[in-house]
Parts: C-alpha cells; sequence; structure tokens
C-alpha cells in the first residue's frame, strides 16, 4: 500500500512563499510521475504541477514562474516551491503519485494541504 503524505501548508500574505513537501511510503514503481493538484472551494481539481522520475516538469500555465517542482527520488519525496503567491493560489493542494503496474495505471493520493494566502 501506497502512502502520500503531504506537509508545509499554512497562511502566507500575498507575495509571499511557501514549500510544500510530499513523502511517499510504501511500495511504488521507481518510475513514476508525482504531481501536485490542488482544489479550490467551489472549483474542480485542477493540476499544479508534475515531474517524472526522470526529472521532465510540467506546470499549469498559471503558476508558471512562479512555482518549481521538484523531486529526491532516494526520499521518494516532491517539493512544491511556490513564490510570489497570489490570493487566487488559495486551494487545498493535493499531492499525487502515478505509476504503471502490468498494464494497470494507478493513482495514489495524499489527503491534502490547505495552503491559504491573504490579500
Amino acid at each position: 500500500q501506497v502512502k502520500l503524505v503531504e506537509s508545509g501548508g499554512g497562511l502566507v500574505q500575498a507575495g509571499g512563499s511557501l514549500r510544500l513537501s510530499c513523502a511517499a511510503s510504501g511500495s511504488i514503481n521507481s518510475s513514476n510521475i508525482m504531481g501536485w493538484y490542488r482544489q479550490a472551494p467551489g472549483k474542480q481539481r485542477e493540476l499544479v504541477a508534475t515531474i517524472t522520475s526522470g526529472g521532465t516538469t510540467n506546470y499549469a500555465d498559471s503558476v508558471k514562474g512562479r512555482f518549481t517542482i521538484s523531486r529526491d527520488n532516494a526520499k521518494n519525496t516532491v517539493y512544491l516551491q511556490m513564490n510570489s503567491l497570489k490570493a487566487e493560489d488559495t486551494a487545498v493542494y493535493l499531492c499525487n503519485a502515478y505509476t504503471v503496474k502490468g498494464f494497470t495505471g494507478i493513482n495514489y493520493w495524499g489527503k491534502g494541504a490547505l495552503v491559504t494566502v491573504s490579500s
């Protein structure tokens, strides 16, 4: 069983920074894609950023240039450095890991970390 645990959320003023971490434990395929999604109240879940085990990254247009995703494969941990935060970044940020077992894709999700940006 794979478990994802996020940390680092909190309250920050607009223009400030926060760093989220997500540690994966359990039996997870070393070839995987880890990422961050977010869900604001009354809105659908949306992609923030992803990173492959080889280091290829992908970002939502709304966070490009402000957020940086990185990972430490030895620790099975993914990070999200968030700079120049805006009120519209307020959301629950969920860690995701996607891997393939046999011919089946599997998504794992953390419980989420709340990020609140005050304007």
